[in-house]
């Protein structure tokens, strides 16, 4: 099982940073070079439970992502549904708000039954969004 566990600060609210990354094409920020589709919106919200969006290196080895929990600036929670050589894989996004501003708690645990594949997609992730959330403090004003 390979765990990539990020912490990340900001110098703007919660509201702001979970407003940008709640939706789904913004996560291409985080992500890059996937690009990424809502295929289907949540039952209650735009991008809450139930809402799945597709991940794809320009529409090569396209996968989809199902958000299972959704707690308005609190909380993220979701997992690969179809199409990944990754198996177990499950993600948390914990938001909180600072007196400076905000801070994302972004864990991602998944494993694979390919040798190497979940070390390699380990490091490139983990890489990814580290520039990403990065980025996300230039593009959130």
């Amino acid at each position: 099982m390979k765990i990539i566990d990020i912490k990340e600060e900001f110098a703007f609210s919660v509201e702001k940073l979970f407003n940008y990354i709640e939706v789904h094409e913004n996560l291409e920020a985080l992500f890059f070079p996937l690009k990424v589709k809502t295929i289907k919106t949540g039952n209650i919200n735009e991008f809450g439970i139930g809402s799945v969006r597709s991940l794809s290196l320009n529409g090569i080895m396209p996968f989809e992502e199902t958000v299972t929990v959704y707690k308005k600036n609190e909380l993220i929670e979701y997992k690969i549904t179809k199409g990944s050589p990754l198996k177990n894989h499950y993600g948390v996004m914990k938001f909180y708000s600072t007196d400076k501003g905000s801070y994302l708690h972004y864990t991602i645990e998944f494993d694979s039954d390919i040798p190497f594949v979940a070390a390699i997609v380990k490091v490139g992730l983990e890489n990814g969004i580290h520039k990403g959330l990065k980025k996300l403090k230039t593009i959130i004003v």
